[in-house]
């Protein structure tokens, strides 16, 4: 399923400064039912949102207008437990391109890479700066380049590098999950074929 081209994004930043989030946190478990990736955004950290009655809960940060933006900047180990799809499914339709964390689970790293939203891990430093920098004014922005592979806390200019396998790169600036990058190359692919 081909998801929206990420180059650079600029953005403010929606602050979730929690360690350890799993991804039962993120969708819990009872929403995996739907086999298609739409609707999963409006159950995003259903239980931290909503109460039981389903009232959003004032003091989560999602329900706060003061944040919003396509950027959600993550307390370390963000994406631990089960290896579900349906997290980054989530996230990705909440309207998150990117999440920011001084560290990642390995599954949810990559599930993040396939759907189209950009795990982009930074120093705890680093981190602390941006959460500071957000809770102080925001309409922070930052900057997300994936040509440069890196990170930009706009108001004050410092910046990351972070990594990317090059195949991962290509495919996020050109929208393509696994199944479109091999569409893509369908031409060459019949070419090799016909030389055989």
């Amino acid at each position: 399923m081909a998801y929206d081209k990420f180059t650079v994004l600029t953005s403010t930043a929606v602050p979730l400064p929690a360690e350890n989030v799993d991804t039962d946190q993120i969708i819990p478990a009872r929403f995996l039912k739907a086999t298609e990736r739409e609707g999963f955004g409006d159950n995003l950290f259903r239980d931290w949102r909503y109460d039981v009655e389903g009232n959003p809960k004032k003091d989560f940060v999602l329900n706060d207008p003061t944040y919003s933006g396509k950027i959600l900047v993550a307390g370390k180990n963000f994406g631990s437990g089960s290896s579900r799809e349906h997290a980054v499914w989530a996230i990705y339709d909440y309207g998150f391109r990117c999440v920011v964390s001084s560290f990642f689970a390995d599954i949810f790293k990559n599930n993040c890479l396939n759907i189209g939203v950009l795990p982009v891990t930074v120093s705890p430093e680093f981190a602390e700066k941006l959460f500071n920098a957000i809770a102080s004014d925001p309409s922070t922005e930052i900057e997300v380049s994936i040509p440069a592979q890196t990170i930009t806390l706009l108001t004050t200019g410092e910046s990351e590098s972070f990594d990317i396998n090059s195949y991962k790169k290509d495919n996020m600036q050109n929208g393509f999950d696994d199944i479109d990058y091999l569409l893509n190359m369908e031409s060459e692919i019949d070419k090799f074929e016909k030389t055989r």
